[in-house]
C-alpha cells in the first residue's frame, strides 16, 4: 500500500458511488455496525467500512472494528488494510472502495458503506479528485512555517491564495490546509475550484443514504458505555502493544479519539485511569456532537429517528423497507 494516496494517482478522478451501494451513516456510537449486520443478512449484503481508523491492524478496539463473529456473519470489507505507522489517504480509501463494491456487485450482492469519517464519506457521497502527488520538500516548508509562526498565520496565507477553500476548512485542519497550498502551488488552480463535485448532490429519494439519528442525550449514554466498555476489554494494553511494535503512529493514527489520549497519559506515567476514560468519553462527546454537524451538510441523506428501545434488526428493517431497487 503506498506511502502517500496520491503518488502515481495524480490523472485518476473517482466518480460517486452513492447509485451503486447503500450508506448507513451517524455519529459514534449510535449503533451502525449492529444495524449494517442485521441490514445485510435482511437484503443479501456486504459492508464496507467507512472509518479512517478500521484501516489500521491492531486498532480494534478504540475503533470498535467489527468482532470474528460480525465478520462470520457477514462479510466485512476495508479493515485492517495498512500498519499504523503508514498514512491512508482518500484516494487510497476510494480506489479500494471502488474495487471493492464490483466485486460485491459481481457476487450478485448488495454494498453497503457504513461508518462516520467525513472525508471517507464525501468522496463516496459525490466523487473526488485527489489532485496531483505530493510535493515533499513543499509540504515541509510549509509544516516549518506552521511551527514556527502558528495555524492562524496558515490561515491567513490560505485565505490569500483560497479563500473559498480557508472559508471550508476548520481552523485546526493544519493538514487540509496545506494540502490545499499544495495543490495551488503546483497546479496553479485553487483546490476548491477542482473539487466542484463536492457542490453537487443526489435527490435523497433516488438514493439509499441513512443517518442513524438519536437524542443527544441517549447518544452521551451510549458513548459513555462504550468508552466504559473499551477499556474494560484492554484499550490501554491495546495501545501499549502499538507503541512497543511500531514506537511511533501516522498522524492519522495518532489523532484519533481514545489512542491519542491514551498515549499522552502513558507518556506521562499516568496512573488515574478514571479520570482518563472521563476524557476519552468527553472527547467521543465532542466528536459526536462535530460529526452530527458534519452529516447535517449532506442533503442526500435520510434520516432513521431511533430510540432506547430499539433493536438493530427492527431498525434494519425499517431502512430495508425503503430501499429503492
Amino acid at each position: 500500500m503506498p506511502q502517500n494516496s496520491n503518488d502515481g494517482q495524480a490523472s485518476i478522478s473517482y466518480k460517486p458511488l452513492v447509485q451503486d451501494a447503500i450508506v448507513l451513516t451517524g455519529p459514534t456510537a449510535s449503533g451502525k455496525s449492529a444495524t449494517a449486520i442485521a441490514l445485510a443478512q435482511i437484503i443479501n449484503g456486504e459492508i464496507i467500512s467507512l472509518d479512517s481508523i478500521a484501516v489500521y491492524r491492531g486498532m480494534d478496539i478504540g475503533s470498535a472494528k467489527p468482532t470474528i463473529e460480525d465478520q462470520r456473519a457477514v462479510p466485512h470489507h476495508l479493515i485492517d488494510l495498512v500498519e499504523p505507522t503508514e498514512d491512508f489517504s482518500v484516494a487510497c480509501y476510494l480506489s479500494a472502495a471502488h474495487a471493492t463494491v464490483e466485486q460485491i456487485r459481481q457476487r450478485g450482492r448488495h454494498p453497503i458503506f457504513v461508518g462516520g469519517t467525513p472525508m471517507f464519506l464525501k468522496g463516496v457521497l459525490r466523487g473526488f479528485d485527489p489532485g496531483p502527488p505530493a510535493d515533499w520538500s513543499f509540504r515541509k516548508a510549509v509544516e516549518s512555517d506552521l511551527e514556527s509562526h502558528g495555524i492562524e498565520a496558515l490561515r491567513q496565507r490560505l485565505q490569500q491564495v483560497d479563500p473559498l477553500a480557508a472559508h471550508r476548512i476548520g481552523p485546526n485542519d493544519a493538514r487540509r490546509m496545506i494540502r490545499a497550498l499544495e495543490v495551488s502551488h503546483q497546479t496553479g488552480v485553487p483546490i476548491s475550484h477542482r473539487q466542484i463535485q463536492f457542490d453537487h448532490y443526489q435527490d435523497p429519494n433516488e438514493c439509499n443514504v441513512f443517518t442513524l439519528n438519536w437524542q443527544r442525550s441517549h447518544l452521551h449514554e451510549r458513548i459513555n458505555k462504550r468508552v466504559e466498555q473499551m477499556f474494560e476489554d484492554g484499550f490501554i494494553a491495546e495501545v501499549r502493544s502499538l507503541l512497543e511494535a511500531h514506537g511511533t503512529l501516522s498522524r492519522t493514527a495518532a489523532q484519533a479519539v481514545g489512542y491519542r489520549e491514551i498515549m499522552e497519559w502513558i507518556s506521562k506515567d499516568g496512573e488515574n485511569t478514571n479520570v482518563l476514560t472521563e476524557e476519552v468519553s468527553a472527547h467521543t462527546r465532542q466528536l459526536a456532537r462535530r460529526q452530527e454537524t458534519w452529516l447535517r451538510s449532506f442533503a442526500e441523506r435520510r434520516i432513521i429517528d431511533v430510540g432506547k428501545t430499539d433493536e438493530p434488526e427492527a431498525i434494519a428493517q425499517r431502512i430495508a423497507q425503503n430501499l429503492f431497487n
